[in-house]
Formats: C-alpha cells, sequence, structure tokens
C-alpha cells in the first residue's frame, strides 16, 4: 500500500474509532446542533464533559440526587422535558436515577466501553448524554435510568 493511502486509511480509522468513542459526530443527527465552541461556552467544564464528551460524574455530585420535589427534569442542552419527578426514586447509587423518561425525550445506543457492554441514553434532540440505563430498577418497568446531574435542569410544576 502506497504510504499517502496508508496514511489516509489510518486517519480515517482513527476519526472513526474517535467518532465511535465520543458518540457525537459533527453535525449529528440531531435537531439541536452546535459548535464545539458554542457547547464550551454555555457548559461548565464539568456538564461539557459529561454531556459531549460522555464522561461521568462523581457519585453524589449533583444536588439533584436528593432532589424531592414535584417537576420535570429537563435537558440542560435544549430544553426538552426529559424525565418526570414521578418516575424518580432513591436508587442508593448516588445519581439521580428514574425507572423511566417522557415519551419521545431520550434515545439510547450501546456503550461497549470499560469492558462491558451498557445502554447510554442520550436527549434524542441535541443528543448531550445523560448517563446509562440498567435492568436492575424497580417495578413497574424494572429500569435504572442512571443520570448525570450536570446535564439537567430540574423544574418545579
Amino acid at each position: 500500500m502506497p504510504s499517502q493511502t496508508r496514511r489516509l486509511f489510518l486517519l480515517s480509522a482513527t476519526a472513526a474509532i474517535c467518532v465511535s468513542r465520543t458518540g457525537h459526530a459533527a453535525g449529528g443527527n440531531f435537531e439541536i446542533t452546535r459548535t464545539e465552541a458554542e457547547w464550551r461556552a454555555m457548559l461548565s467544564d464539568t456538564q461539557y464533559l459529561v454531556m459531549r464528551k460522555e464522561k461521568t460524574e462523581k457519585p453524589y455530585f449533583s444536588p439533584l440526587n436528593d432532589e424531592k420535589r414535584a417537576g420535570t427534569y429537563i435537558c440542560r442542552g435544549c430544553n426538552l422535558p426529559l424525565y418526570s419527578s414521578q418516575t424518580k426514586f432513591d436508587s442508593g447509587t448516588g445519581w439521580p436515577s428514574f425507572t423511566a423518561s417522557l415519551k419521545n425525550a431520550v434515545a439510547t445506543k450501546p456503550d461497549n466501553n470499560l469492558f462491558t457492554s451498557r445502554t447510554e441514553v442520550h436527549c434524542r434532540r441535541c443528543g448531550s448524554h445523560l448517563g446509562h440505563i440498567f435492568d436492575d430498577g424497580p417495578a413497574p418497568t424494572g429500569k435504572r435510568h442512571c443520570l448525570n446531574g450536570s446535564s439537567l435542569i430540574f423544574r418545579t410544576g
């Protein structure tokens, strides 16, 4: 293989790996898109790392973990209502946890990082990383949507 072709192949393969690892290809197929500079300007460092780079905040980091009032949890990236307080429960994990999202609010994808297979959950409108869904939640769904509070804003009412 000529060196130019090999170089192009390696660059393409590296880009494909980076996109699959971050989950956020430039432009994406989301209704709301922003440049990296726009995301950085509107988010704190922690929020950016969680929402755009799919990192996880430390357990018990978010005050939303202890939020008990009635209301709605919305996406910090685009203000889409995502979860109702009626589905929130104390999972004991240190992250806000819910049994289900609101209808047509989130999307999922496989997350095969860390030598395990999980289900990542993100905002269906802007693609912001929210957390993961596990099969160890309470009835009625048996699901635990384990979320990063950094990705959410809580609104009462």
